[in-house]
């Protein structure tokens, strides 16, 4: 992986086609609760779109890791998982081999959803919560084992530099988290998607995010190859569907009722709201109806 962090500025702000406000990244970043959208000078005008053609440009297996435990609730939470997930889908349309990688808290979740396998290969797979070593010897063996070509994070906590996973309150959850970061640590072509400064991926403005007032003093040091934000997770996972059905003239983005059926079972199954903590139909302070209303915006993109 390379790990500069640095993406190229020469493409035009919107599409041809798109009107000011209009863009896949206006979408995803509207509504910003936490200052994230502050952080947005600092990557290319149509980063979702130059992360989708990175992905392009990569083809063969592809490990997208989600999941982000809270620590008020015992429980993952609604945002990651679902974009994820369209993520995935999207993917596997494409005749991309696609496997999920998240640790004890959210993989019930998704082998529910998805199944344990697909074929002959195991479509989620467990990372143990374990110590350093150990978890340094299980992201080589699966790497090994897997073979990808490309590494996805969606909502995934990131360590610091002090080596501690954190919440957006600074609380410490590292006893709950799998370091699946890891994983983004051997050269391998990457893509992370994020909405507070402490996820995978937010390595790369590192230095810029403290200078946020609402955003962590400490946030994640995981880099990756190309960096998506967005007020909510979910939606910048949704906005890069967005832009891998304009490269390739597809739809392949999921509808909002099959979002919103996917929300639901994962709340019914214990998944609580990222912000509150509660168990309810809520993503990150934001109602189904709200999320679903971004969801068709972005699909009236895609034409």
């Amino acid at each position: 992986m390379s790990i500069s962090g640095a993406q190229s500025q020469d493409r035009p702000e919107a599409e041809s086609g798109d009107t000011p406000g209009d863009t896949i990244e206006d979408i995803i970043l509207e509504n910003d609760m936490r200052g994230v959208s502050e952080l947005r000078s600092h990557l290319p005008p149509d980063f979702c779109t130059q992360a989708a053609q990175y992905i392009l440009d990569h083809p063969g297996n592809v490990i997208i890791v989600t999941g982000f435990y809270i620590l008020s609730a015992g429980k993952h939470e609604t945002d990651g998982p679902p974009g994820a997930i369209a993520i995935g889908n999207a993917l596997e349309a494409l005749g991309r081999s696609v496997t999920y990688v998240s640790d004890v808290h959210t993989t019930p979740m998704l082998r529910d959803w998805l199944g344990d396998s697909l074929g002959d290969r195991a479509r989620v797979v467990e990372y143990p919560i374990s110590d350093i070593d150990s978890s340094r010897k299980t992201a080589a063996d699966m790497l090994s084992q897997l073979d990808p070509s490309l590494l996805i994070s969606i909502e995934r906590c990131g360590r610091t530099k002090d080596d501690l996973y954190l919440n957006m309150r600074a609380a410490d959850i590292t006893q709950h988290t799998a370091r699946l970061d890891y994983l983004f640590e051997h050269g391998i072509p990457s893509v992370g998607i994020g909405d507070g400064g402490n996820e995978i991926g937010m390595g790369n403005l590192a230095d810029v995010i403290p200078g946020v007032d609402r955003l962590p003093d400490d946030p994640a040091i995981a880099k990756v190859d190309r960096l998506v934000l967005a007020s909510v997770s979910n939606w910048g996972g949704y906005g890069l569907v967005t832009a891998l059905s304009r490269l390739v003239g597809r739809d392949l983005m999921p509808t909002a009722e099959e979002d919103e059926r996917l929300i639901r079972s994962m709340v019914d199954a214990g998944a609580v709201d990222g912000t509150t903590g509660e168990n309810k139909y809520y993503v990150d302070g934001f109602t189904l109806e709200h999320n679903s209303a971004v969801l068709e915006r972005l699909r009236g993109l895609v034409g």
